[in-house]
């Protein structure tokens, strides 16, 4: 199995890099040229169909509507993470690679904010609203930001810690809101006050990070009440819908697992038990209704399909982090690796996007899928064989 991983690794590493990090992604249907072509159908009810039908699609057609491959920020983001936990034995030029990513993501910092901030690539139409592409939101923010802490803490590199640091800020001043009990980030535009529990409890996780490393405590509170709010909307199974809005009641795998590492991150960074109740009852639920026999991790919990490589690197990623809690989490995470590999794997170097019941969506996505389980993998294996750089104890500077 650990030479069937490392191989596998390795591979889908000279494919990222031999399509420069870049690539297709399920929502970037709005980057066809067919909108700019045609006004008429840059409507709201158009772009969500076509997003939709690009997106189910088993052939992609990207190529023909005029849809370009690009570098999205939360893939290089995932894509830096991931170099950070291998070895420079292994691959001699992980110095540079992590350099070339610290440069993009400066390079893709929303422009005319005062803050670093991040957004997608493309343009994005949900149910209520349009991003424009670029356009900052919390979720790309702050896998951008968690990345540079990750340089940070492995590199003692202050110009990353000063970016975090930034986007810590303008998720604090420009995205935090609060209204009696209620309290959380907004996502996916500063206008709109969703309680998206994942987004809110992952930001949370980054500013008490940001809180530990600086040691500055105005962090701190905000974080807290987006989380104990989250916390309060826990069902008594376990579970948390993905968010409290109706059409938002639903119940899925990978926003389950960033809801669980966040508050684990959150314990840690503030050295509380305070959410340990809540994350066991919540592993639980996890553990028992996302998994099938075979190592399957499905993506909703009371039905089998579709399954999704998302599901697959949240799946590892998150047996991971709670293997004290489980000493049979290791193995479920090799379990869902090599289910992958038997379902999901291109022989190419690359991974599908999902398995329907009737059929398989082959097609390779940089964000959605390779970056993602380029980080599961790179996590797995370095849990395996200590394959992590030796962090050095950095000193945080003081900053303005």
């Amino acid at each position: 199995m650990h030479t069937e991983l490392k191989t596998a690794l390795f591979k889908l590493l000279d494919y990222c890099r031999a399509e420069d990090w870049a690539g297709y992604d399920p929502y970037d249907a709005l980057n066809s040229r067919i909108f700019t072509k045609l006004p008429l159908l840059n409507s709201r009810l158009p772009r969500l169909a076509m997003t939709q039908v690009l997106k189910r699609s088993p052939i992609n057609i990207r190529y023909l509507a005029g849809i370009p491959k690009t570098q999205n920020p939360k893939a290089l983001a995932l894509f830096l993470s991931s170099l950070l936990r291998m070895k420079s034995e292994d691959l001699p030029d992980r110095g540079d690679l992590i350099q070339y990513m610290i440069t993009r993501l400066e390079d893709l910092r929303s422009k005319d904010i005062r803050y670093d901030c991040w957004g997608y690539s493309f343009p994005w139409q949900g149910r209520s609203v349009l991003t424009p592409a670029g356009a900052p939101n919390v979720v790309c923010t702050t896998f951008v930001a968690t990345s540079l802490l990750d340089v940070y803490e492995q590199c003692c590199d202050t110009l990353c810690l000063k970016m975090a640091v930034s986007a810590a800020d303008y998720i604090l001043n420009d995205l935090y809101w609060s209204e009696g009990e209620a309290a959380g980030f907004s996502y996916p535009i500063p206008s709109l006050q969703s309680q998206t529990h994942n987004a809110s409890l992952l930001a949370a996780a980054l500013l008490c990070r940001v809180a530990r490393l600086t040691n500055d405590r105005k962090f701190v509170e905000p974080a807290l009440r987006a989380a104990r709010y989250a916390v309060s909307k826990q069902r008594a199974d376990g579970s948390w819908y993905y968010g409290e809005a109706p059409k938002s009641h639903w119940i899925d795998n990978f926003h389950t697992g960033y809801n669980l590492n966040a508050l684990q991150a959150i314990g840690r960074a503030l050295e509380t038990d305070e959410f340990e109740t809540t994350v066991s009852r919540g592993f639980a639920f996890y553990r028992a209704n996302f998994f099938r026999e075979d190592g399957g991790p499905k993506y909703f919990h009371n039905q089998a399909y579709p399954f999704d490589i998302h599901c697959v690197a949240q799946s590892i990623l998150t047996l991971l982090a709670f293997k004290d809690i489980d000493s049979t989490n290791v193995e479920m995470a090799h379990s869902v690796f090599r289910w992958a590999m038997k379902y999901m794997w291109d022989d190419r170097g690359f991974f599908y996007y999902r398995v329907l019941r009737l059929g398989t969506i082959r097609t390779s996505y940089m964000r959605w899928s390779q970056a993602w389980m380029l980080l599961a993998m790179s996590t797995l294996l370095s849990d395996s064989d200590t394959m992590v750089q030796p962090s050095v104890a950095c000193t945080s500077p003081a900053l303005a």
